[in-house]
């Protein structure tokens, strides 16, 4: 399936894509972010993918691994030495 649009509505907090078969999905961020974010920086870098690439967000949540790739790119630096 080809993804004709993909953005982020405001007024549901999900982002919602259209495929060229006529199927849609819509994917809860607030949802996504209580069950895979554990701090801040986290769900800092959820939010920075929903608002300027809610495509790589919506390829991340359906086919990636969030946990491990949010592990790899957020660094808490108050308890690093």
């Amino acid at each position: 399936m080809k993804i004709l649009s993909c953005v982020f509505n405001m007024d549901t907090a999900c982002v919602e894509l259209k495929f060229d078969d006529g199927t849609m999905i819509a994917i809860d961020t607030i949802a996504v972010e209580n069950e895979i974010a554990d701090n801040m920086y986290q769900r800092s870098e959820l939010d920075y993918l929903i608002y300027n690439d809610p495509v790589g967000y919506a390829e991340l949540i359906l086919n990636g691994d969030p946990e491990t790739y949010l592990k790899s790119v957020t660094v808490n630096k108050q308890f690093e030495n």
